[in-house]
């Protein structure tokens, strides 16, 4: 079980707890403001848009060439920047901090 805190646009805090599946499933399953997931997490739409607290990066992995492609048509990116559809959930991620983009 990981335990991943989302910081929505308002600046709300939620933390939730989630065992398999995406980052992206577990917002939407929650209700997170701001992760539609419109493509259901083919990394498709970008509607999942997050950037993950720098000192989490390392945990994350690297980027696809897709999820590259996508975040390239994306508003507000930064080295931070990910989808959240193309985040495996983990024990590795428990305390996992993120904002979600605007």
């Amino acid at each position: 079980m990981a335990k991943i805190t989302f910081i929505t646009s308002q600046g709300e805090h939620l933390t939730l707890e989630g065992h398999t599946g995406s980052l992206m499933e577990l917002a939407v399953e929650h209700g997170v403001p701001g992760i539609d997931g419109d493509c259901g997490g083919v990394c498709s739409c970008a509607t999942c848009h997050v950037h993950i607290s720098p000192e989490f990066m390392p945990l994350t992995g690297t980027r696809s060439e897709i999820e590259d492609d996508m975040l390239e048509f994306a508003e507000n990116t930064s080295p931070y920047s990910r989808l959240a559809c193309q985040l495996t959930i983990s024990e590795d991620l428990d305390g996992l901090v993120l904002k979600v983009a605007r």
